[in-house]
């Protein structure tokens, strides 16, 4: 029974996704899929599945590693306050936004978790109030990632509530379990060796880097370190009395800090998510007993209650939100926190194991966190409305208003960029007002009145005055006193030596005397070249691959690629000509030609992570 057990949840592990892709099942969670179907296969259903030793291990070695994958989510610059300097009045302040609405969410927490008390049904108020308190972070990235929305300021607002309510509960779990558990002389100890690590880590990082460069296929050496912290942590904090997903935790926060690439993340979420969290999930679900739920009047009582109690927690999410994303998309954002599973379920096995909780009331909660973690990603994305200014990719500064720059603003697609043309020319101003719809008049072009107009915040700086002098000094004020990604400086005559020295800077040149010989040759020598250099519906496009799921794979592999033609790749230095056996990799720039439909949708899918 034994094995036949261990071959059904590994057998349904593969099969689940599969079965979801099929029928499209975009809407509910993995996970909360994989519990449903421990509940059909454990006691409660055909109990042809029942927990043994190799999968309450397995199923341990999961939860350890589902947590440390959670530490790794965690984006340390978000946490960082945005310079005041920089941010322009009204603009939205993600992190203030999400620690207001977080506050909110712990103070009704607390509230409800004593209502809860009062009226009989569960006793413990600590417990609770880590429970109404925590976010599924995997869950909601996954959402915000298929709305395309994680670095629009809602999104990364939302991330930020996230993961406080992740990283916020687990602390206070830890204080929980230490509390019960008569620990709490040895929690000081925990804190320090796990912050000294932490800080060590952060500030060395040479033997990491070392381990990066001898790293090869036969020995795996980031992967062996990752595992070396996860144990080496859990280790620890069980040492000292604490929880070991607390350890496995602050291991991912640490292996987050050495800042691990894309292929080394990618492996270690290989190897938790397509074998040991799905057996975790599983197994959650298998030793779920509702027939056991049913035959309690009590708990069918506190079920609804639970789950109408883990949607009132959030509230304060949805007004915070409103006020700065609107009344609909506020709504939205509520739901989508109310997402609860991932910490739920390791905090409720904390709580049995200091025997502070029945295995009764465990069922029920981990059965209200599946109903809300199926309800509200349907809700959110039936709810959420993406606004206009969300739609915009990059934001784009013209300086100088003339027979170039016009039209190339009308040109730019909505959907990618916005534009703001700033001109000292009253004449230019005039002429162009009525075309150009952001359109501003700037007296001077010093520091202090660019910083007022807004002219030195954006993604990409473009500095196309008369003078050639002008559009240095301009270009050099955006790269001091601005954020810009890309800076491009229109000289009207430039020599080879200037322009590789600007460029080394940091700064594209559009040389107007190069570009003007070298469009005439184009034409000269090849006319169709010219025709789809200049033709505005069926243009050349460029695209850094960045999406895992289309690098290592073969060009003609692709589901996209029958709407473009790719013409070259350029990998790191070198540009390499493509054919349908080409292999992709993560950070190839694709030049391609196609219709704007499917480079728009080409940016969308290949150019995001």
């Amino acid at each position: 029974m034994a094995q036949l057990s261990l071959f059904l949840v590994v057998l349904f592990a593969l099969v689940v996704p599969i079965l979801m892709a099929r029928l499209r099942v975009n809407a509910v969670p993995t996970a909360v899929a994989e519990i449903i179907i421990g509940i059909v296969l454990g006691a409660s259903g055909f109990n042809l599945v029942r927990p043994t030793h190799d999968l309450s291990f397995l199923s341990n070695l999961g939860v350890i590693l589902l947590l440390f994958l959670s530490g790794m989510e965690i984006n340390f610059d978000l946490l960082k306050p945005g310079q005041k300097s920089k941010r322009k009045k009204g603009q939205i302040a993600p992190l203030k936004v999400a620690l207001n609405a977080f506050l909110g969410v712990t103070i009704l927490s607390i509230c409800l978790a004593l209502l809860l008390k009062v009226l009989g049904l569960f006793g413990d108020v600590m417990l609770a109030t880590i429970i109404f308190m925590t976010v599924a972070l995997g869950v909601v990235i996954a959402t915000l990632k298929e709305k395309d929305i994680l670095n629009r300021p809602i999104g990364q607002t939302i991330l930020l509530t996230a993961v406080l309510g992740e990283v916020i509960p687990l602390m206070l779990l830890t204080v929980y379990a230490a509390i019960n558990g008569g620990n709490t002389k040895q929690l000081w100890l925990i804190i320090l060796l796990f912050g000294v690590a932490i800080l060590l880590l952060w500030r060395f990082k040479q033997p990491y880097l070392w381990f990066v460069k001898v790293t090869k296929s036969t020995t795996q050496l980031d992967v062996r370190l990752a595992f070396f912290l996860i144990f080496a942590l859990v280790t620890v904090a069980e040492r000292v009395g604490v929880e070991n997903i607390l350890g496995a935790f602050l291991a991912g926060i640490v292996m987050k800090l050495l800042e691990p690439s894309q292929e080394t993340a990618d492996k270690l979420t290989s190897i938790g998510y397509g074998f040991f969290i799905p057996i975790f999930f599983i197994m959650t679900g298998v030793k779920l007993n509702l027939r056991s739920l049913l035959a309690h009047p009590k708990s069918l009582i506190l079920l609804p209650i639970l789950v109408l109690f883990l949607f009132l927690a959030k509230v304060p999410v949805a007004l915070v939100y409103a006020q700065k994303f609107g009344r609909r998309n506020g709504i939205a954002g509520g739901f989508l926190t109310a997402t609860t599973i991932t910490i739920v379920l390791p905090t409720l096995a904390v709580a049995r194991k200091l025997n502070v909780i029945t295995r009764l009331q465990s069922d029920v909660f981990i059965l209200a966190a599946v109903i809300v973690c199926i309800l509200c990603p349907i809700l959110f994305n039936a709810i959420f409305k993406l606004k206009a200014e969300d739609r915009i990719k990059e934001k784009v500064v013209i300086l100088g208003t003339n027979a170039l720059t016009v039209p190339v603003m009308l040109d730019l697609h909505d959907n990618w960029y916005s534009v703001k043309m700033f001109t000292t020319s009253n004449e230019h101003y005039n002429i162009y007002k009525s075309r150009v719809p952001q359109l501003k008049l700037l007296s001077h072009l010093d520091s202090e009145n660019l910083a007022q107009s807004g002219a030195l915040t954006g993604d990409i700086f473009v500095a196309a005055m008369r003078s050639d002098d002008t559009n240095l000094r301009l270009g050099q004020l955006a790269q001091e006193q601005g954020d810009f990604k890309r800076i491009i400086i229109c000289q009207k005559r430039a020599d080879i030596a200037r322009v590789k020295e600007l460029r080394k800077n940091g700064m594209e040149v559009f040389d107007l005397s190069n570009i003007t010989s070298a469009l005439l040759r184009a034409l000269i020598e090849s006319p169709a070249l010219y025709s789809v250099l200049s033709d505005t519906k069926n243009a050349v496009y460029s695209v850094v691959v960045r999406n895992t799921q289309y690098s290592g794979r073969q060009l003609m592999d692709w589901d996209v690629a029958h709407d473009i033609t790719v013409s070259r790749i350029r990998r790191g230095q070198e540009w390499l000509v493509p054919h349908g056996h080409t292999v992709i990799e993560l950070g190839d720039e694709l030049i391609f030609t196609a219709k704007y439909q499917a480079a728009d949708r080409m940016r969308k899918v290949i150019g995001k992570k």
